[in-house]
């Protein structure tokens, strides 16, 4: 299991630094933004189940796993199952179809906020109908967009992010498709200006609203980290996914 191997952090203190922070963001944000208040994601990887439990007494609910091993291990640890019965798993991380059934049978399982394809996006439908037969509940999703074209990075091109949209939301009844991702080149200087990755991303929120006649504040906007989360509020983010300002710095993975 994981267990801390690092000075202890003041989980709680760094939750209530973050959630004070955004209510400071959204009080400067511009009026013609229309963007519901930010979903706070608690990124937890590489965090041991007590830093989750400590951040879910202090009230947070929703919480961010990249690797399926570590996102399996976390949701069944005993603790977290004993005293995090409201817990709410996203699944941020790279996507592989051979790991759909290991992470749809995560227990709490909230979103797949990491969807790039028509492939990948018809096995996820395909797989929860078999959990899930009746689409009352259908899983919850969002697109990942590669708004910096790096070559490492996962997510469909930001000009074909509308096509898939529409693909999902026309054909594959088990997903509830909730908005588009980015996670964005990092290191940006925003002295020289808007971030451009969220610039992108709010472009094609627009035309994903425009073209289906949608309430801008009824399309997910996932972008934002420890380092720009505030920056993305500005611009109309309604999901941050936020770690180190929370549980503190992580060690480098060996």
């Amino acid at each position: 299991m994981l267990r801390r191997t690092m000075a202890e952090f003041d989980v709680k203190a760094g939750l209530q630094h973050v959630l004070k922070r955004i209510d400071e963001v959204l009080l400067q944000r511009p009026k013609e933004v229309q963007a519901a208040r930010p979903l706070l994601v608690a990124v937890s990887k590489t965090k041991p189940a007590e830093a989750v439990i400590e951040a879910y007494e202090g009230g947070q609910r929703d919480f961010g796993e990249n690797y399926v091993q570590e996102l399996e291990e976390k949701s069944r640890h005993p603790d977290i199952l004993a005293k995090c019965p409201d817990i709410r798993w996203h699944f941020i991380g790279h996507m592989q179809s051979n790991k759909i059934n290991k992470i749809l049978s995560v227990p709490n399982l909230y979103m797949i906020q990491t969807v790039d394809s028509e492939k990948l996006a018809t096995k996820l439908d395909s797989a929860w109908s078999k959990r899930q037969p009746t689409p009352e509940k259908p899983l919850q999703v969002l697109i990942q967009i590669n708004t910096s074209g790096e070559d490492v990075k996962s997510g469909i091109e930001a000009k074909d992010a509308p096509a898939l949209y529409q693909y999902i939301k026309s054909n594959l009844k088990h997903l509830n498709l909730m908005g588009i991702m980015t996670i964005g080149a990092f290191g940006f200087d925003y002295a020289s200006g808007p971030n451009p990755d969220f610039v992108s991303l709010m472009q094609v929120h627009r035309s994903i609203c425009e073209a289906h006649s949608l309430a801008p504040d009824s399309v997910l906007v996932s972008m934002g980290m420890s380092h720009d989360f505030d920056k993305a509020i500005e611009m109309g983010s309604t999901v941050v996914r936020v770690g180190s300002s929370i549980f503190g710095h992580r060690a480098a993975k060996a």
